[in-house]
C-alpha cells in the first residue's frame, strides 16, 4: 500500500502550511543487507542504501533505529562503526550529522561536529537520486543563518524528499520530526504539531513496529486535548525499543496528559532502572542517566502522594549531580536544572513551607558551567538552572508572610527574565518568560498572605492571560499551575464559585492533579454542592489508594466523608 492517499488528506486538512506532494514514480533501490528485522530490541528500521557491505549497512539500520528514539551516543557508535567498515558510506556519515541535532530537546546543534562528518562524503556515482536528497536536506541543516532560519530551510529540505518520494517511510518521518522541530508557538504551531502527528500516524498504522513512527505519534499529541491519539502509540513503544530509555520514558508524556499516574511511574521506574543499567554496563560518567525520567517519576509519586519515595529520588539527584563531571557545562547546567526542579517540585506539591530551607538545600551555584570549556548558552542557562529554587524559596517565604526575602526573589527572577538568549537556544525564551510569571505567583501569593485579596487577584487575573497562550505539556514549566494557584487565592478571598472555575481550569490543562482535585473539592464544598465534593474527594481517595499513612490531604477528604454520612443520617 502506498503511503500517498492517507499524507495527501494530511496536507489539505493543513493546507495553509504547505503544498500537496507530487506524484513519483521513483522505487526504493535495493541494498545488499538483510531483511529488516529487530535491531536488537531497537526496533523494525528499513533503510536502503548504496553501500556494498551488508556489515556497514546493518550497523546503519541500528544507528537509524537508536536516532528515532533519541539515543544519540549509541546512534553515533553505529554510523561510526558503518564508515570504519565502509569509509566511503555517504549515508553513515549523514547519520552522524544527524547526531548532533536535538530537534526537541533544546540544547544546541553540535554544528562543527557535523559539518566535520559532512566533509567526509564523497559524492559518488554510485549514490542513488534519494541519497542526495537525503544528504542535500541535512547539509541545509548545518549550513549559514541562525539555528531557527536553518531549522525552518531542513524542514522545507525534508518536505521536498519527503513529496519526491512519497513511498519513503523514512523520508516521511524525517520529515515530522523536523515540523516538530521547529513548530513554535501560536496556531501555526498547532497546526505543524497537527499535520506532523497525521503523518506520523499514518507510518504508525501500516509499521507499528518502526520506533520513529510511536515516537514522533507521541510527540506530536503532547498536550490534554489530543492526548487519546496517541494512547495506542503509548502502550505500545515500550515493547518496541525496549532498549532505548528514552523510547521507555516518552509513554509517559501521555500517560502524564491522561492522569494515568500508575502508568506514569512504570514508564519512568523502566527508563532510569535502563538508564542506569546502560551507564553501569559501559563505564560511563553519571551524568550520562536519564535524569529527565528520575525527575518525571518524582512528579509522578507526588501526585499519588508518595512523598517518601518522591523525597528519595530528590536525594538520589543530589548526590549524584555532586557526582558529575566539573569540566561537561553543559551536563552541569542540565543536572543542576532538573536538581533545582525536583527539589522545588517536592516543597510545593508537599507544603512543607516550614522545612523549605532543609528541603531546597544550598543554592546551586551562580557558576555552574563557568569553566573554561563554557560558552555562552552554558552560562546563560547555568543562570536560568537557578529560577526553580529561587521561585520555591520566594513562594514559601510569601506563604510565611516574609515580605523581605519573598521580594528578594521577585527581585532575582526577574532580573532573570530580563536576561537576552543565545540565538543556539531558543527555548530558553520560554524559560525567561516563565521567570517573569513565577515573580507575578510569588508577589500575589505575598498579598494572599497579607489579606489583600484585591491585589492578588489582580495580579493572578494578568498571569492567567499570559499563560493561557501557551499549550500544557508534561509535569507544569511554572511548577505551580497559575490556575491551581488563583483558585487557592480564590477560596482564601471567600469566592469559592470563582475558584470552581479555576480550578476546573487546571484540570483541563493538568488532568488529576492532586492540588488541583483537592482545591476543586474544598470549592464545591464551599459552594455546597456536595454531590460534586464527594466525587472529587472520591477521586482523590482512589487516586491516593498507596498513598503514605497519615497525611493531611487523605485526612481531609475522611473528614469531609465523614460529615456527610453524619449530616445525611440526620
Amino acid at each position: 500500500m502506498t503511503l500517498r492517499g492517507p499524507f495527501y488528506l494530511s496536507f489539505l486538512l493543513v493546507a495553509c502550511l504547505i503544498t500537496m506532494p507530487v506524484d513519483s514514480t521513483t522505487a526504493h533501490q535495493s541494498t545488499p543487507s538483510p531483511d529488516p528485522t529487530k535491531q536488537d530490541e531497537l526496533g523494525t528500521v528499513d533503510f536502503p542504501t548504496s553501500t556494498r557491505s551488508r556489515e556497514a549497512q546493518a550497523h546503519f539500520l541500528r544507528g537509524v533505529a537508536a536516532l528515532h528514539s533519541f539515543w544519540y551516543p549509541v546512534a553515533l557508535e553505529e554510523f561510526r562503526a558503518a564508515t570504519k567498515i565502509d569509509p566511503d558510506f555517504a549515508m553513515g556519515y549523514w547519520g552522524e550529522a544527524m547526531v548532533h541535532n536535538h530537534p526537541l530537546w533544546g540544547d544546541p546543534q553540535e554544528i562543527e561536529a557535523a559539518r566535520q562528518a559532512l566533509a567526509r562524503i564523497t559524492m559518488t556515482p554510485e549514490l542513488t537520486a534519494r541519497e542526495r536528497a537525503y544528504i542535500e536536506a541535512v547539509t541545509v541543516l548545518y549550513g549559514e543563518g541562525s539555528k531557527s532560519s536553518r531549522d525552518r530551510a531542513y524542514a522545507r529540505a525534508m518536505q521536498k524528499v519527503y513529496r519526491d518520494y512519497p513511498d519513503d517511510i523514512e523520508a516521511a518521518l524525517f520529515y515530522a520530526l523536523s515540523l516538530l522541530g521547529n513548530a513554535g508557538d501560536g496556531l501555526q504551531g498547532s497546526q505543524k504539531r497537527l499535520l506532523a502527528g497525521m503523518i506520523a500516524s499514518t507510518v504508525f498504522g501500516q509499521k507499528p513496529h518502526h520506533p520513529g513512527a510511536a515516537h514522533y505519534v507521541i510527540h506530536a499529541y503532547d498536550n490534554p486535548k489530543d492526548a487519546h491519539r496517541a494512547l495506542d502509540a503509548a502502550l505500545l513503544y515500550a515493547d518496541i525499543a525496549p532498549a532505548a530509555p528514552h523510547a521507555l520514558h516518552m509513554p509517559a508524556h501521555i500517560f502524564v496528559q491522561l492522569g494515568m499516574w500508575p502508568e506514569a511511574v512504570a514508564s519512568n521506574v523502566a527508563a532510569w532502572e535502563a538508564s542506569d543499567a546502560w551507564v553501569t554496563q559501559n563505564g560511563h560518567s553519571p551524568s550520562k542517566r536519564d535524569y529527565h525520567s528520575l525527575q518525571w517519576l518524582q512528579y509522578a509519586y507526588l501526585q499519588l502522594g508518595r512523598y517518601e519515595k518522591a523525597a528519595g529520588l530528590l536525594d538520589t539527584m543530589r548526590k549524584s549531580w555532586a557526582e558529575f563531571p566539573k569540566d561537561q557545562p553543559h551536563s552541569l547546567s542540565d543536572g543542576g536544572y532538573i536538581l533545582a526542579r525536583m527539589a522545588a517540585s517536592y516543597l510545593i506539591e508537599t507544603q512543607q513551607w516550614d522545612k523549605a530551607e532543609t528541603i531546597l538545600g544550598p543554592a546551586l551555584p551562580q557558576s555552574t558551567g563557568e569553566s573554561p570549556e563554557a560558552d555562552k548558552s552554558s552560562k546563560a542557562f547555568a543562570t536560568l538552572a537557578r529560577t526553580p529554587i529561587i521561585f520555591a524559596r520566594g513562594l514559601a517565604a510569601a506563604m510565611d508572610r516574609s515580605a523581605l526575602q519573598a521580594q528578594q526573589s521577585i527581585t532575582a527572577l526577574r532580573a532573570i527574565s530580563r536576561e537576552p538568549s543565545p540565538d543556539s537556544m531558543p527555548f530558553m525564551n520560554e524559560l525567561r518568560r516563565s521567570a517573569e510569571l513565577q515573580a507575578m505567583k510569588i508577589a500575589a501569593t505575598l498579598d494572599m498572605a497579607q489579606g489583600k485579596h484585591d491585589a492578588a487577584i489582580r495580579k493572578m487575573e494578568q498571569a492567567t492571560t499570559l499563560i493561557d497562550a501557551a499549550p500544557p505539556s508534561g509535569p507544569p514549566p511554572l511548577i505551580k499551575p497559575v490556575h491551581e494557584l488563583f483558585g487557592e487565592i480564590l477560596l482564601r478571598a471567600g469566592r469559592p464559585d470563582a475558584a470552581a472555575k479555576h480550578f476546573d481550569k487546571a484540570l483541563g490543562r493538568y488532568p488529576d492533579r492532586a492540588r488541583s482535585l483537592l482545591g476543586a473539592a474544598a470549592a464545591a464544598t464551599q459552594n455546597g454542592d456536595t454531590r460534586q465534593a464527594l466525587t472529587l474527594y472520591s477521586k482523590f481517595i482512589d487516586q491516593w489508594q498507596h498513598a503514605d499513612p497519615q497525611l493531611a490531604e487523605i485526612q481531609e477528604a475522611q473528614i469531609y466523608f465523614q460529615q456527610s454520612r453524619a449530616e445525611g443520617e440526620h
